[in-house]
Order: C-alpha cells, then sequence, then structure tokens
C-alpha cells in the first residue's frame, strides 16, 4: 500500500501548523513591558529628564563621552540609565552640561 504523495504534505503540514500556533513557546519577542526606575537590573538611572527629547540629548552627550547610556520610558516617565560604574562619571557629566 503505497501512500499519496498529497497526504504526506498535508500531514506534514499540519504537524508544522500546530508548531507554529502552540501555545506557551512563540519564537517572536513579546512587547516591552515599562516598570519602575529601579526594575532595570544592572542599569541605574542619572537623570529624570522633563521630556523624551531633553532625555535624548543627555543621553547622546554621555555616548560622546564614552559612557554607554540608554533611554527608558519607566512608569515613573523617562529615565537615562547608566551601569553601576559610570553612573558617578554620568552625573558629572550632565551637571557640567
Amino acid at each position: 500500500m503505497v501512500i499519496p504523495l498529497s497526504l504526506v504534505f498535508v500531514g506534514i503540514l499540519v504537524l508544522l501548523l500546530r508548531w507554529t500556533y502552540s501555545t506557551g513557546h512563540s519564537v517572536v519577542a513579546r512587547r516591552p513591558r515599562p516598570g519602575h526606575q529601579d526594575e532595570y537590573g544592572l542599569l541605574v538611572a542619572v537623570s529624570d529628564p522633563a521630556t523624551y527629547i531633553e532625555g535624548e540629548m543627555q543621553r547622546q552627550t554621555l555616548e560622546a563621552s564614552g559612557i554607554r547610556a540608554t533611554l527608558a520610558q519607566t512608569l515613573d516617565g523617562p529615565r537615562l540609565m547608566v551601569f553601576r560604574h559610570d553612573r558617578e562619571r554620568a552625573r558629572a557629566l550632565l551637571r557640567v552640561r
């Protein structure tokens, strides 16, 4: 007894679709969830700019000085975040500016 090629193809398609649409193990990244400023792991807040544009200007200032920084939209508003070991240097640069 020989199984028709079309049935084999449909069977493979069913298995692929079940794997693709199964719940619990998506390969697509979830939408980021904002948290409070103390929920960002190794990053600490060094500035709380009034607007996102002001924060982006401060971030670029730090990046130009060699400090890795990110601007996060937290539940407390926009926060400029750096690694702990760069905290004092970043605050000093932002005070001078």
